[in-house]
């Protein structure tokens, strides 16, 4: 047993020896070849390396040689610009030592020629003192009031220059002044478009049945008196079939009084506590819309700046008119008028507009002083920091104080276009059906005319004369004379054209 394990033992360290020798045997084998292809590897990449080296080397010593050379040519290029600027340099080195020995030889020449003209000219004094006092000798007169009378001579003959030359050019400015104010003028008219609807001032209140007037008066007319008394407008209730006319100085509070009258009868409670509270509402609507037409106003004209009580009382002009034309409308068109009048002679259109839309806001003052409103609204504009040249314009528009800007003469001009233009103003009835018997009677005093036409509203008047009485050329003479003498005597907005009719009628009859 002990030798069957021994001999076990032996075989197994055997088999263990054999398969130890095997195995290194076999490890070696492989490291070996393992160890042949890594020196193989290393070597081509050794290889590869070395390749990439001397690529990278001669890439780096091109652009090395290319530097060189871009800076040697730069080096050369430098040295170039510096030889000439050293030639240039030496060149005018030279040039001024040349200039310098020649400079030299003129002063020295220039020294000699001052001695030669120093001496003609006391040689020159010398023969001038002598014929001046020949000249003395001979004319009786020293040399200083020679002088005094030529220099009186010189200034006559130069001041009737002047004075003739003043009168030409003051000859030909009144030749071509007429013509050219004409020409803006007309100009100025025709860029603005204007409007020719007319506002009336009388404020009707229309109902839709006279059961409403009783409501209104109310029992023993105390609603009718409350309405007065809080409007301070007089309301007249009489037959006018569906109307209430509402009378009052203040078209603020006719307005103030017709929007109360209209809520009051949508709302049918009418009585003296109802009445109070929608009066002051519709009073306080009133002027917030004031307010409203004033700001509106201004931004569409683009005037800025402006106090807001300007702004304001611009508002009120809506609800005032003057002789039938609407104080705002006029204010707006006499703003552009003035604005275009001002671009066309080169002056500040802005102010123009401005001077052009405030002239008139001395009608809508809250009180009322005994002032023309030029002179109140001069004062106006004054109180509220406007400028002093608009200031003027607005107070001098009526020849009320001296014009002292061109502001002035413009506004005035443009002032006058807008209100005289044709449909601008309504005029009173009487006053209308006056001027046109004016018109006729005028040309029937003239010998020969045997009836007269006042047409167009009084912008055409036909003139029949007798065939028999006047003659073609008498007619063309008469209707010159005509048109002289309405001009001279009637006032008129724009033109008045004259037509005289001269017929020869032949009549005869068949028997």
């Amino acid at each position: 047993m002990e030798m069957y394990i021994i001999i076990s033992l032996v075989t197994f360290l055997a088999g263990s020896l054999l398969t130890y020798v095997g195995m290194r045997f076999l490890f070696k084998y492989k490291y070996n070849s393992v160890l042949k292809e890594a020196e193989k590897e290393a070597e081509v990449i050794k290889k590869n390396k070395l390749l990439e080296v001397k690529e990278k080397f001669l890439h780096l010593k091109a652009d090395l040689e290319k530097q060189v050379s871009a800076r040697n040519a730069k080096i050369q290029s430098i040295e170039a610009k510096l030889k000439q600027k050293e030639q240039a340099v030496n060149q005018r080195h030279e040039d001024l030592q040349r200039k310098s020995h020649e400079a030299d030889n003129v002063k020295e020449n220039l020294a000699v020629q001052l001695e030669l003209v120093e001496r003609k000219k006391q040689d020159l004094d010398k023969l001038h003192q002598k014929q001046v006092e020949q000249l003395e000798v001979l004319s009786g007169l020293s040399a200083e009031e020679a002088k005094k009378r030529l220099l009186e001579s010189l200034k006559e003959e130069a001041q009737s220059q002047a004075s003739s030359y003043v009168s030409e050019v003051m000859e030909e400015a009144k030749m071509t002044a007429n013509k050219e104010a004409k020409k803006i003028v007309i100009q100025s008219i025709q860029r603005v478009a204007t409007e020719t609807a007319i506002e009336n001032s009388i404020t009707v209140f229309h109902i839709e049945s006279d059961e409403i007037k009783g409501r209104i008066i109310g029992r023993e007319g105390r609603n009718i008196r409350a309405l007065e008394a809080a409007t301070g407008i007089e309301i007249v209730v009489d037959d006018t079939p569906e109307a209430i006319v509402l009378s009052g100085f203040d078209p603020v509070r006719r307005e103030v009084a017709r929007l109360a009258l209209h809520q009051l009868v949508q709302d049918g409670r009418i009585h003296p506590a109802r009445i109070e509270e929608v009066v002051t509402k519709v009073r306080k609507q009133v002027e917030e819309e004031v307010v409203e037409i004033g700001k509106r106003t201004v931004i569409d004209l683009g005037v800025h700046g402006l106090h807001p009580e300007l702004i304001r009382l611009i508002g009120k002009m809506k609800y005032r008119s003057s002789y039938g034309q609407n104080l705002l409308q006029h204010a707006r068109e006499t703003a552009n008028l003035c604005a275009v009048m001002a671009s066309e002679l080169g002056l500040n259109p802005k102010k123009a507009k401005r001077a052009g839309l405030l002239h008139d806001i001395g009608k809508v003052p809250d009180d009322e002083p005994e002032l023309p409103h030029a002179i109140l609204g001069m004062k106006l504009c004054e109180k509220y920091k406007e400028k002093p040249d608009i200031c003027n314009a607005v107070g001098a528009h009526h020849d009320e104080t001296e014009m002292q800007t061109l502001l002035a003469p413009i506004v005035q001009v443009c002032d006058a276009i807008s209100g005289a233009r044709p449909g601008a103003r309504r005029e009173i009835v009487e006053a209308y059906i006056k001027r046109l018997n004016d018109l006729e009677q005028l040309a029937l005093a003239y010998p020969g005319v045997m009836k007269t036409y006042a047409i167009q509203a009084g912008r055409e008047l036909r003139v029949i004369v007798g065939a028999d009485k006047i003659d073609d050329k008498e007619t063309e003479n008469l209707s010159n004379e005509i048109a002289k003498k309405i001009q001279d005597e009637m006032t008129y907005p724009g033109q008045v054209k004259i037509t005289v009719i001269r017929e020869t009628r032949a009549v005869s009859y068949a028997k």
